[in-house]
């Protein structure tokens, strides 16, 4: 390994975290497909959680979708745990309910990418794949000097390929983890903190003084901003939900949405539209909810109708269903304000 110092620092620095120090394959991949695109600090909480009502792949796999979501509720990205339960599905099916030893039937499971399947490959078989991640591609990147574009294809080979190069053989699972800490806490974004840095001597970026300069990107293309017309329709004291099957939070509840119109007029459409006509349509203030692509600047309205329709696409939620409902954060704003109707009705 080219890192000499670097087991030695993390032996005496790791971060302590609940889900560090287990070798259970099934336990490192529920908290590798959490931390994709989220903090660190927010998966601690729905980690243990959710581990204790999943504890194994069969208890994932005979659960409910529904109920997967819930558990789910709150950390985004959605698509992560339907591709967490299919692949529980398939591992109960295919593999007796044991998890695949080999890098390549852990990529093959959904939702498993090239950097998810390292780090359990290397965390729990001790294989030596490098768990390539932001952290790992700016540290790797300032240590070797790497002054192009980290997402062109070729730049992100190059990573790669260095990555598999100073991995240690030994102890696969620390390196990745030790290049995780590290550029958690010393080779942050912006300006590191090289005077600590046990990677200093070694570091290209730091001897050409241009550490705070690198990894280079291009800049990412802005959210698009989107109105969204958000009805709380309430009739005989209850709410109306719908479950998405748009891509987005597909498979949550949501109220009634008018994407694209955040009117009355468009709201009113909207109702039109289901074969349902409003007594009244009362503002009730605004919110707003940012998706890597997209911001939905959303109007939220109480809709009062006459009486319940007869058909609806949908659910009628009095309180206590509403409350077991897999509803994205999205929502959040839009469900406290329905909690306080259906609560005082």
């Amino acid at each position: 390994m080219a890192y000499p110092l670097l087991l030695d620092w993390y032996d005496a620095n790791r971060r302590v975290l609940p889900f560090r120090g287990t070798r259970d394959p099934y336990a490192v991949w529920i908290s590798e497909i959490m931390l994709q695109q989220t903090r660190t600090d927010t998966v601690s909480g729905y980690y243990t959680r959710f581990l204790n009502r999943f504890p194994n792949i069969a208890a994932l796999a005979q659960a409910d979708e529904q109920e997967v979501l819930k558990y789910w509720e709150g950390l985004g990205y959605y698509s992560r745990a339907r591709n967490l339960h299919k692949a529980a599905q398939i591992m109960q099916r295919e593999y007796g309910g044991r998890f695949p030893a080999a890098y390549e039937g852990i990529r093959a499971l959904p939702g498993v990418g090239d950097y998810t399947a390292a780090a359990v490959a290397s965390i729990a078989y001790r294989l030596p794949y490098p768990a390539i991640d932001g952290n790992l591609t700016r540290v790797l990147a300032r240590v070797h000097g790497v002054r192009e574009d980290v997402g062109r294809p070729s730049v992100k080979r190059l990573i790669h390929e260095l990555g598999e190069r100073e991995i240690d053989r030994e102890r696969p699972g620390d390196w990745n983890q030790a290049l995780m800490d590290l550029g958690a806490t010393i080779c942050v974004p912006g300006t590191p903190d090289c005077a600590r840095c046990p990677l200093q001597a070694q570091c290209d970026a730091y001897a050409q003084g241009d550490a705070d300069q690198l990894p280079i990107r291009a800049a990412a293309r802005p959210p698009v901003p989107v109105d969204v017309g958000v009805g709380l329709v309430i009739a005989e004291g209850r709410v109306l939900m719908i479950k998405r099957d748009a891509a987005l939070l597909k498979g949550l509840w949501t109220f009634l949405l008018c994407e694209g119109d955040s009117t009355p007029e468009g709201m009113a459409r909207k109702l039109e539209a289901l074969g349902m006509q409003a007594n009244r349509i009362i503002p009730l203030g605004e919110a707003r909810h940012v998706f890597t692509h997209r911001i939905w600047n959303m109007q939220l309205y109480r809709v009062d109708l006459p009486a319940m329709p007869g058909r609806t696409a949908g659910q009628w939620a009095d309180a206590q269903t509403l409350t077991g409902l897999p509803l994205p954060t999205a929502m959040k704003a839009a469900r406290r304000a329905a909690m306080d109707i259906l609560l005082k009705e």
